[in-house]
């Protein structure tokens, strides 16, 4: 996130410093908030300063506006706090460290039926994963364009407008151009119909989703790769696919293991997943992850050696810790597929009674169950004197965090509440929402004369990840 320089000659004398106001004579001074402080401050002192600050934050826990991982266990929590001082690009000075990497890539790569496994990188999150895959397939387009005497100045990637906005980022950074398939009413999803309208020889890639942000849903992937494979035959095009599983890579094996999205497909590429969100990992860590050798371009991996011995790497980052993915390692061997199915389809179930009961309630309509991944969306049947907004503001009276938001362009008018299920979110939190949100129906409904202020508002879609 940016952040503006403060003006301070405008600010007000109490909001240049910290007054924490305790007895303690330590605590006695202010501080300043923008400034760094002239002298040094007892150890104690400071963490109970930024901690009683930090309280104001909402409750992880209570936040269904997030996909990232709010709950760990106290061992992965031990393991991750043991390691956060371990640079993980110094592969050569922490070769274990190293070494569990990649056999966190290989198990990915296995999970995804790779023929060739251990082709891949960890990184911060999908947002690095994602631009490392754009990368790769920009590279091997230009190759392909080069080799046939073709252009190499209009590279597009194609994709729909319900894409997470690290996708117009790597267009826009990477000069890519952006063909985005649009939503339409009550189908929220791309088709293969609409990517062959769009695609051409200058397509690097298209990319269906595996867990769509707004909905949970998943799009077409095989039906997507089945229509490329005739276009391709017709046309002579080589278009590829990258699947963007940054929400259900971690959940399709385990709930879905007979949908065919992956590796599976031939002309699935790479693919991406985070690690912090359904891998049930703390933020940030994600992995990338390629078919084989040839679809990883070799001149995109740089080697360096003056942190000791020989490193290929490929990553945006440079120096980052390597507690997540120890963190990642600890919940594949302490978890297993059968660890991950139990908690995946826990979820799946307190996602489903959730959607059902919210259901009933009356006045919502459901977008999607949870049923795919543990996420669903619901909207407001009718217009009420009242909006999904004002429900979200009233809930979080009660400390829940639930987001309100528009959709993509074309159905932009329909306003949505989502909810994201996550370990750690029980069966028995799930009646407490259900009970404070018919409360908050009823507030409003009760309220004669109600007039909401977000009538007619638009707000900008949010991309939560």
């Amino acid at each position: 996130m940016l952040h503006k320089k403060r003006n301070l000659t405008s600010t007000s004398a109490h909001e240049k410093f910290l007054v924490p106001m305790y007895g303690r004579q330590a605590m006695e001074e202010p501080v300043p908030k923008y400034d760094l402080p002239s002298g040094e401050m007892d150890p104690d002192t400071a963490y109970s300063l930024i901690h009683d600050e930090l309280m104001l934050d909402g409750n992880a826990r209570l936040n269904l506006a997030t996909f990232v991982t709010t709950w760990m266990e106290p061992q992965a929590e031990k393991l991750m706090a043991e390691t956060f001082d371990k640079n993980m690009i110094d592969k050569d000075e922490y070769p274990f460290t190293a070494q569990i990497e990649e056999r966190c890539v290989n198990i990915v790569s296995r999970l995804f039926h790779a023929p060739e496994t251990g082709v891949g990188a960890s990184a911060i999150g999908s947002s690095e994963a994602v631009m490392l895959a754009g990368m790769a397939f920009k590279w091997r387009w230009r190759e392909r364009m080069t080799a046939r005497g073709r252009p190499t100045d209009k590279p597009n990637i194609v994709m729909g407008n319900n894409v997470q906005v690290v996708w117009e980022k790597f267009a826009r950074y990477w000069e890519v151009e952006p063909r985005y398939i649009e939503m339409e009413p009550d189908n929220y999803e791309i088709t293969p119909e609409q990517v062959l309208e769009v695609i051409d020889e200058n397509t690097i890639c298209v990319v269906p989703i595996l867990g769509v942000t707004y909905t949970g849903a998943f799009e077409p992937v095989e039906a997507i790769h089945d229509a490329l494979v005739d276009y391709n035959a017709r046309t002579g095009h080589e278009i590829p696919i990258h699947v963007d599983a940054a929400s259900g890579g971690f959940v399709a094996p385990f709930l879905h293991p007979d949908l065919k999205w992956d590796f599976r497909l031939p002309l699935v590429k790479s693919i991406n997943v985070s690690g912090h969100k359904y891998g049930l990992v703390y933020p940030g860590v994600g992995w990338v992850v390629w078919r084989s050798q040839e679809d990883l371009p070799k001149d995109l991996v740089f080697h360096v050696n003056y942190l000791g011995g020989d490193m290929p790497t490929f990553t945006l980052n440079f120096s980052r810790p390597g507690n997540q993915i120890i963190g990642q390692y600890y919940n594949f061997i302490r978890l297993g597929r059968e660890g991950y199915t139990r908690v995946m389809e826990s979820m799946r179930d307190t996602a489903v009674y959730l959607s059902g009961e919210i259901e009933k309630l009356g006045p919502f309509k459901l977008l999607s169950r949870g049923d795919t991944i543990p996420v669903f969306a619901f909207s407001l049947k009718k217009a009420e004197s009242y909006t999904v907004f004002d429900l979200s503001e009233k809930l979080r009276e009660h400390g829940w965090q639930v987001p309100a938001y528009t959709m993509p362009p074309k159905v932009e008018d329909m306003a949505v509440l989502r909810v994201c299920v996550r370990e750690g979110f029980s069966r028995d939190l799930a009646d407490m929402l259900l009970v404070d949100l018919k409360a908050a129906v009823s507030h409003f409904e009760n309220m004669k004369g109600f007039q909401s202020s977000h009538k007619g508002h638009q707000g900008k879609t949010h991309k939560t990840c």
